[in-house]
């Protein structure tokens, strides 16, 4: 939490009560239904809600703004940023209903009316949104085959509309069919040595008509 606060000195009152609730809200879910790798939850702040807000570092979300975040798991990173950006509009989908079942209890116990979860394949959805984001679900070919038609037209942020990818490791060759993606070192942001080899990868994507 030490580390949330000083990356992200604005937040509320009420956000930093959301970000507190987080450790409890997983490890007594996490009980139930195993989301969370369990030597993960012990470090739930760095390896998960962290890591998730690393994309907030690269692009703040503006009021008003969609985002699709695809293969959720347990809420990464969508919960944390649906925290972070209260007034954008979130939509975590995963294949798997039993991580669907937590997303909800979780965004439910804090109190987050910005978030719909549902059961769902990305290549299903429905809409036009401004940033995809997803955790290293699967590799970025396949990725963009999913999302490519779900991009809105009308950019209102710094980065163009597109992708927003949490990955880890040396990215040349799964990039090599992406010139316009851009890799940006989390490290430069966070100290923690578990963010040394991890990246946000930015990939404009045009709107299909």
């Amino acid at each position: 939490m030490e580390e949330i606060i000083k990356q992200f000195p604005k937040l509320t009152e009420n956000q930093l009560l959301q970000f507190r609730k987080l450790e409890e809200l997983y490890q007594d879910w996490n009980a139930k239904i195993n989301v969370i790798s369990r030597k993960d939850i012990d470090e739930l702040y760095t390896k998960h809600v962290l890591h998730s807000l690393a994309i907030a570092k690269i692009q703040p979300f503006e009021p008003g703004t969609y985002i699709l975040d695809v293969g959720t798991g347990g809420g990464f990173p969508g919960i944390p940023l649906a925290i972070l950006f209260p007034e954008t509009r979130f939509y975590l989908i995963d294949v798997i209903a039993k991580k669907i079942k937590v997303v909800q209890a979780v965004a439910e116990g804090l109190g987050l009316k910005n978030i719909k979860a549902e059961q769902m394949r990305a290549e299903n959805v429905k809409g036009d949104y401004d940033f995809i984001v997803s955790r290293a679900v699967t590799n970025m070919p396949d990725f963009v085959s999913w999302i490519k038609d779900k991009i809105k037209k009308q950019n209102k942020h710094e980065l163009k509309n597109g992708i927003l990818y949490l990955k880890g490791g040396d990215l040349t060759e799964e990039l090599k069919n992406f010139p316009n993606a851009t890799e940006y070192n989390i490290a430069e942001f966070f100290s923690n040595e578990f963010f040394e080899t991890k990246k946000v990868v930015h990939l404009a994507l045009k709107f299909k008509s």
